[in-house]
């Protein structure tokens, strides 16, 4: 096993040397990760971003468009890899009735290219170049796997477990645990009465808002649905004997280690060079400061065991390059008026500050802004009770299988992040002094002019920082 890993890393080396020469003397290539947690808008902001780099009409704060001759999609390099459906998931955004694509359920990747003039003397005697923009897109839920790496199963077990005694949600998965010795023989049907009620627990804790959600793969399972590897849950009792349960869960929760997650790093991860990492941030201030303080510390935690800049004691085992530019961007900012965008992203900045610190540290650029991939929202003002109202309105379910027109007020973010960050670090149970709420607003109708990508706010200085310098 371990000449195998030997020998793997060693070609592994030779091919990213081999990539980086064929890429410095012909055609460079941008591998862009973009991944976020569960209603962050990861496949929205890639099918936005890719029809508004083949159509720049709205793209003015991406420097070095003017260069760019032509933008065209081409077959990927990963022929293993499932194409992300552009196509599909554009036509769902611009029909007569348009409607939010399917979310991330997979990794998947498209290749986007560039013939790009250079300018200056070098471009009076040189013709177009080609730069290739390999976007590849996966589950924020499987990166929090990644934190998993370091540690054993009972350190997860009592992590796992003081957050499911916490929450509500994870009632029924606590009351499963009464009366179960973890010391008895393993028996397969009460692996799986301890599985399939840890599993619920997950799935209606990141409803609920919280993103510490692991394992990743017990909320998107795909194949893996039934598998051993994916029926474990934490025990408060994690010493046991040959045959007993936890020492059943234990080599399981190493196998899920081994078997899912190193892979998946070790596959897709390898060449990435550009991140962007999505957080639905006012998803998580309606959700609550318990949720806040969730949010900041799965961040923290990715980020902290992703190494940016510095390829970490893990990853430089899997072949992971250097990750040069990360940028966390609040998404759905069309969802409050755009004179509170400097609030949203302030706290955004605040919210990640740990994380950030950590890659600017590291030498990785970062930067944090609030965004919306797609518009769908227009602004409006209205006097209320004496008072003006800043809102945004658009289109929301009538609940009979169509929509509606409705305006809506968010409240007031804070100008201090601090108002928000102080008592989510605390604990608290609810925000002292206000409440903020959120419209799950539906896609608006689209009329498209020639050379016009999508309505968006600020993707255009998302993509410039991202993937600028390269064009």
């Amino acid at each position: 096993m371990i000449i195998n890993d030997i020998a793997d890393r060693i070609l592994r080396s030779v091919e990213t040397v081999q990539d980086g020469v064929n890429e410095a003397l012909f055609e460079p290539v941008i591998r862009l990760g973009v991944t976020g947690l569960s209603r962050a808008g990861k496949t929205v902001f890639i099918t936005s971003l890719v029809a508004n780099l083949l159509n720049r009409g709205r793209m003015p704060q991406l420097g070095g468009s003017a260069a760019i001759t032509a933008a065209y999609l081409q077959p990927q390099p990963d022929d293993t890899v499932p194409r992300f459906e552009y196509e599909a998931h554009l036509a769902a955004l611009t029909a007569p009735e348009p409607h939010w694509p399917e979310s991330t359920r997979a990794v998947s990747e498209l290749r986007l290219s560039f013939k790009v003039q250079p300018t200056g003397l070098l471009g009076s005697f040189s013709g177009p170049r080609t730069v290739h923009l390999d976007i590849v897109d996966y589950p924020g839920e499987w990166l929090l796997d990644l934190s998993m790496m370091d540690k054993s199963y009972a350190e997860w077990s009592a992590e796992a477990l003081a957050a499911a005694q916490a929450r509500p949600e994870g009632a029924a998965f606590v009351d499963a645990l009464a009366g179960v010795d973890a010391q008895a023989k393993h028996d397969e049907p009460m692996a799986k009465a301890l599985a399939d009620p840890f599993a619920a627990y997950l799935k209606s804790a990141r409803a609920a808002g919280y993103s510490d959600c692991t394992p990743g793969r017990f909320l998107l399972p795909g194949e893996m649905a039934g598998s051993p590897v994916l029926t474990f849950a934490p025990l408060p009792q994690t010493q046991g004997g040959r045959g007993s349960l936890t020492r059943e869960f234990e080599r399981r929760f190493e196998a899920y280690k081994r078997e899912v997650v190193k892979p998946f790093f070790r596959d897709h991860f390898a060449k990435i060079d550009r991140q962007v990492v999505l957080v639905d941030a006012l998803g998580a201030i309606h959700a609550g400061p318990k949720a806040v303080e969730d949010l900041r510390r799965t961040m923290s935690e990715i980020l902290g065991a992703f190494r940016p800049g510095r390829v970490g004691r893990l990853l430089s085992l899997l072949g992971q390059k250097k990750v040069e530019k990360i940028l966390f961007a609040a998404t759905k900012a069309d969802h409050i008026h755009h004179s509170q965008h400097p609030r949203l992203t302030a706290i955004m900045e605040a919210l990640v500050r740990e994380a950030r610190d950590r890659a600017d540290y590291s030498g990785a650029a970062t930067s944090a802004m609030s965004i919306a991939a797609l518009r769908a929202t227009v602004e409006e003002t209205r006097e209320h009770d004496g008072q003006t109202l800043d809102l945004v309105r658009g289109r929301v379910s009538d609940g009979q299988g169509g929509s509606k027109q409705a305006a809506f007020y968010v409240g007031e973010l804070p100008e201090d992040p601090a108002h928000i960050l102080a008592p989510a670090r605390k604990g608290e149970e609810a925000w002292l002094d206000g409440s903020y709420e959120v419209m799950a607003f539906l896609p608006a109708p689209l009329t498209l002019r020639p050379h016009e990508g999508p309505p968006h706010i600020r993707l255009d200085r998302a993509a410039d920082f991202l993937i600028g310098d390269k064009l």
